[in-house]
C-alpha cells in the first residue's frame, strides 16, 4: 500500500471513530449496510458531524471564524485532492469517488452557517435549512447506494429527500426546548415557543407524517445492499415519532422524548428479519 492510500484509510478510520462516538444509532445503521458501503459513509457523516459541532458546541469560541475556516478547508480539500484534516481527506475522497454533487455541499454548508445566528424561520428559510441540513444529507449517502445508476438515483431523489426532511422535523420537535432555551431558535415557521399548544404539535405531526410515507416508497425501491440499513433508520426515526405523539405538548417541552438501548435492539432484530423474509 502507497503511502496516499494508507493516509486516505487511516482517514477514514479517523471518521468511524467519530460516528461511534457520537451516534450509537448511525452507528448500528451503517452496520447493517452492506460492507463496501460502510466506510464511505463514515465519511459523509465525519464531515456533517464535525460541521454541526463548530456550530453548536464551541459557545466559548468564535464559531464563525471556525466555520469559515472549515468550509476554507473543504472547498480546499474538493479541489486539491488531499487534506491534512482526516475528515476532511475522507470527504473528499468519497465525494470524488462517488461523484457526489459540489451544489449539496453548497447547500449543507450554507445550513450549517444559518445556525450561526440566532434567528426566527420563516416557511421559505425553513425549507431551505432542512434542505441543506439533512436532504442533501441523505443525497450524498443515496449517491453512494446508487454507485453511479444515474437512473436510480432519479428515480429516488424526491423520497430520499423525504425520508430526510421527517428525520429532521422530528429532531426539531424533539429538541425544541433544548433550541430555543440553549441557541434561542425554534425552527417552525410561525410557532412561538411560548404558545406551543397540542393543535400545532397536531400539525407539525401530520406534516411530518406525509414525509414518512413518501420516505419509505423509497427505501423498498434502493439496491438490497443498501436497504437494510436505511429501513432500520427509518424505524428508529418512526418509534421515536410514535412516542413523541403519545405526549402532550407540555410533555415535550419538559423532556427530551428518546429511544432506549434495549428498544433499539429490537428494533434491529425485527428490520432484520423482516429484511430476510423479503418484506422490505
Amino acid at each position: 500500500m502507497d503511502h496516499v492510500a494508507l493516509f486516505t484509510e487511516t482517514s477514514r478510520a479517523c471518521s468511524k471513530l467519530i460516528t461511534n462516538c457520537y451516534s450509537t444509532s448511525f452507528t448500528l445503521g451503517i452496520r447493517t449496510l452492506d460492507k463496501r458501503f460502510h466506510l464511505p459513509v463514515y465519511s459523509v457523516y465525519g464531515f456533517v458531524r464535525w460541521a454541526d459541532e463548530i456550530v453548536d458546541t464551541f459557545h466559548s469560541y468564535d464559531k464563525a471564524a471556525l466555520f469559515a475556516d472549515f468550509k476554507r478547508q473543504t472547498y480546499e480539500a474538493l479541489d486539491l485532492g488531499l487534506s491534512l484534516n482526516p475528515v476532511l481527506h475522507a470527504f473528499q475522497d468519497v465525494v470524488h469517488q462517488y461523484g457526489i454533487d459540489r451544489e449539496f455541499i453548497d447547500a449543507f454548508l450554507f445550513s450549517m452557517e444559518m445556525d450561526l445566528d440566532d434567528r426566527n424561520y420563516n416557511q421559505s428559510l425553513y425549507e431551505q435549512y432542512i434542505y441543506g441540513s439533512a436532504e442533501v444529507v441523505g443525497l450524498m449517502c443515496l449517491r453512494i447506494f446508487c454507485e453511479g445508476d444515474r437512473a436510480m438515483f432519479d428515480r429516488l431523489r424526491e423520497p430520499a429527500r423525504r425520508l430526510g426532511s421527517a428525520f429532521q422535523k422530528i429532531n426539531f420537535l424533539r429538541d425544541i426546548r433544548s433550541d430555543y432555551e440553549e441557541r434561542g431558535r425554534v425552527y417552525f415557521p410561525g410557532v412561538q415557543y411560548e404558545r406551543f399548544t397540542d393543535e400545532v404539535k397536531r400539525e407539525i405531526e401530520a406534516d411530518i407524517r406525509a414525509d414518512f410515507d413518501a420516505g419509505y416508497a423509497g427505501i423498498v425501491q434502493l439496491p438490497r445492499a443498501a436497504r437494510l440499513g436505511v429501513y432500520l433508520a427509518y424505524v428508529y426515526y418512526l418509534k421515536l415519532f410514535h412516542r413523541i405523539r403519545q405526549l402532550p405538548a407540555a410533555g415535550i417541552l419538559g423532556q427530551r422524548v428518546r429511544v432506549p438501548d434495549n428498544t433499539k435492539l429490537l428494533l434491529l432484530l425485527g428490520s432484520y428479519f423482516r429484511y430476510r423474509l423479503r418484506a422490505i
